[in-house]
């Protein structure tokens, strides 16, 4: 398909892809793939929503999902005890509000399904305890106006979520990222952002404490990789470029050691597009 066949809705480019023999992975890890009560199952037993959900430790009341898609974050936030209203602004029953609302009616979980944009919360100052939102600053029409909303709508003591956000080391690198991005040629609005173009609109938004979790560090970004089978692929890339597997699997055999050598390659992970996430605090 080329960029000039673009599909009008994400709708159209989801049912595309699941029809394409090669892309059945891709799907998988997207969780996008059906029936969405078992992709919904799946994403609350991964080690992604696991290390959400032991950033949320403790917390409980209401949580708002934004930009929810099919609904996978909402299921998993109310699987964990959470009363959960979830931001979507397509109506797809695909990709979109009654697919949450039929995902939320067959595993009668409480999750209200709200039409809307986020960068204009229909909720009152202070109505939630947490918000959560999975891949979707990057995604904004206005991220200076959809972190402000998000700010307004926590109740103090509350904390924003914001995960697998793309990042840039350079304006220069988006393009680049847009080019190699999976998706992107199918319907477009991806973006990616300068690391300080995130931290800043969340400071402007009045966030008194914003934790970084690069994208090495945490489970969050590595999905769909786990620490093991990164350590896996990273021995597999090593032995491609110098053929001595051997020797690299005793090299990195040990978990501990691997994690230890990831804040190193840090340094040198200027890949466009690489994934960060935001735990940010309101006071």
């Amino acid at each position: 398909m080329s960029g000039k066949d673009k599909f009008t809705t994400w709708e159209e480019a989801v049912i595309w892809l699941r029809n394409q023999p090669d892309q059945g992975q891709l799907m998988r890890d997207a969780f996008y793939d059906d029936p969405l009560a078992d992709a919904a199952e799946r994403y609350f037993q991964s080690t992604e929503w696991k290390a959400v959900a032991a950033l949320l430790s403790g917390r409980s009341g209401s949580a708002l999902d934004v930009g929810a898609g099919r609904g996978i974050a909402s299921y998993a936030l109310a699987r964990s005890g959470f009363e959960v209203t979830a931001l979507e602004p397509d109506s797809s029953a695909v990709v979109g509000a009654a697919a949450i609302r039929d995902l939320a009616a067959r595993a009668q979980l409480p999750i209200h399904v709200v039409e809307e944009f986020s960068e204009r919360l229909p909720f009152a100052g202070g109505s939630f305890d947490v918000v959560f939102a999975r891949a979707v600053l990057h995604h904004m029409r206005d991220l200076d106006d959809a972190c402000r909303e998000m700010f307004r709508v926590l109740r103090p003591g509350g904390v924003l979520i914001a995960a697998r956000e793309h990042v840039i080391s350079k304006e220069a690198d988006l393009q680049q990222f847009l080019d190699q991005h999976p998706l992107h040629h199918l319907y477009g609005g991806e973006r990616a952002y300068l690391l300080d173009r995130y931290t800043g609109a969340l400071k402007s938004a009045g966030f008194a404490a914003i934790e970084t979790l690069a994208p090495l560090r945490s489970p969050i970004n590595l999905f769909p990789y786990t620490m093991d089978t990164l350590r896996s692929a990273v021995i597999e890339g090593l032995t491609r470029k110098i053929p001595v597997g051997p020797l690299w699997r005793v090299v990195l055999a040990s978990p501990r050691v691997f994690a230890s050598l990831l804040p190193l390659a840090e340094r040198f992970d200027q890949r466009p597009g690489r994934l960060y996430s935001f735990v940010c605090h309101k006071a």
